[in-house]
């Protein structure tokens, strides 16, 4: 997987996952904090702000279709932490 910050878009085997906005944030906010578990609450406020209307589901939604973009190679980084919320925990790492 590479991240193409500028472009703003991700390459899975060379082919351009098609994230739309919120998700490419979503993604980019857990792979700058690998390995660590945020809230739902958390990653709205830290990826929505605080000014924006949405719900805890609303995480829920975005992983589920990072996950389906991303494909079956980079999906299992993305962790569900069980009554906590979700982290990125990268190919290879414990």
């Amino acid at each position: 997987m590479v991240v193409d910050r500028e472009q703003r878009r991700v390459l899975v085997e060379g082919r351009d996952a098609g994230l739309a906005f919120q998700e490419f944030e979503l993604l980019e906010f857990l792979i700058a904090h690998p390995s660590r578990a945020f809230t739902r609450e958390q990653l709205l406020l830290s990826v929505w702000g605080k000014d924006h209307r949405v719900t805890p589901r609303t995480v829920d939604i975005h992983v589920h279709r990072l996950r389906r973009k991303l494909g079956s190679a980079i999906a299992p980084c993305l962790i569900t932490v069980r009554r906590i919320g979700y982290m990125f925990r990268p190919l290879g790492a414990v």
